[in-house]
């Protein structure tokens, strides 16, 4: 990669990851105000931007979520980059997100609701690491 896109990318990682830091942080006051519902869907997000930050550092971008997650589990968990265990949590927190945002009558406890936040903080210090490696490799 030449010096002038790995500039581009670790921007555009930077960015993405300032993105899944304020959703952690508006999951976690959503949670603590009792709504568990918008908790779900900032969680979600702050994992989605998570792994758009990892991509882009290969440049790879998809149009839709579903291929999005795919292709991270495909690439980073099969492969062991990252926990296979997260690779489950994800698949979880895609689900959740979505019964949460359009089943009117799915209800989420705080406890699931506090593993989509550990989920999501957990990927977000894992992709900051994988990101300053990549910023540190020749």
């Amino acid at each position: 990669m030449r010096p002038e896109e790995k500039k581009r990318s670790l921007e555009l990682a930077g960015y993405r990851m300032d993105i899944a830091r304020e959703d952690l942080q508006v999951a976690g006051e959503n949670m603590a105000a009792g709504h568990l519902r918008a908790a779900n869907n900032r969680a979600y997000y702050s994992i989605y931007h998570s792994i758009t930050a990892v991509l882009a550092l290969e440049g790879t971008a998809f149009k839709r979520h579903k291929d999005t997650l795919a292709y991270f589990n495909k690439t980073y968990i099969r492969n062991g980059i990252f926990p296979k265990t997260l690779g489950r949590q994800i698949s979880t927190a895609e689900m959740v997100r979505h019964a949460s945002d359009y089943n009117e009558f799915y209800i989420v406890s705080k406890e699931e609701t506090q593993k989509q936040i550990g989920c999501a903080q957990e990927l977000l210090e894992l992709a900051e690491q994988y990101i300053l490696d990549f910023k540190n490799k020749q």
